[in-house]
């Protein structure tokens, strides 16, 4: 029978530092790959852990041409509590495929109009294979439904207006 296997000691020697700097670089990359924002991996006897902040805003640049260039490294604007008085926006908490229903011939957890309770399911987001219920955090009615279904959704993208009720 052979001997239990003990955890390697923790990365000492020549190479080391080559080594996490290695798994650093294939850890962000699954993070990139995945749209996740933070990862942790430990893999023969090293421990990594990448987060991904957000992109610094492009610098001013003169000219035409830097100026497209400007406005496509800039995100979409996003609608905020602030740019509409009164309504609170329910945004994507991942990324991943919006669906309105629980299945392609259900009914839509939600339309606009409809009141909603607080925690109450508004849409599905899918992310690796996976069905995450996105529920209110207010209650009160759906004004405006901001994505299709079944369309790609970002982390932070508005999905639903809704108006408070007290």
């Amino acid at each position: 029978m052979a001997a239990p296997r003990r955890p390697s000691p923790a990365p000492d020697g020549p190479g080391a530092d080559e080594r996490v700097v290695e798994l650093a670089r294939r850890v962000g990359g699954v993070l990139a790959e995945l749209g996740l924002s933070e990862i942790e991996v430990e893999a023969a006897g090293l421990r990594v852990r990448v987060l991904r902040t957000p992109p610094a805003p492009a610098p001013a640049a003169a000219g035409a041409a830097s100026a497209s260039a400007e406005l496509e490294a800039v995100p979409r604007p996003v609608v905020s509590d602030a740019a509409t008085p009164g309504l609170v926006t329910m945004e994507a908490p991942m990324v991943g495929t919006f669906y309105r229903a629980s299945a392609p011939a259900a009914a839509p957890y939600v339309n606009e109009g409809d009141v909603v309770k607080e925690g109450q399911i508004l849409c599905i987001i899918e992310a690796m294979k996976l069905m995450n219920e996105i529920e209110s955090r207010v209650a009160g009615r759906v004004v405006k439904i901001l994505v299709e279904n079944a369309q790609p959704v970002e982390y932070g993208q508005p999905l639903f207006l809704i108006e408070p009720q007290g």
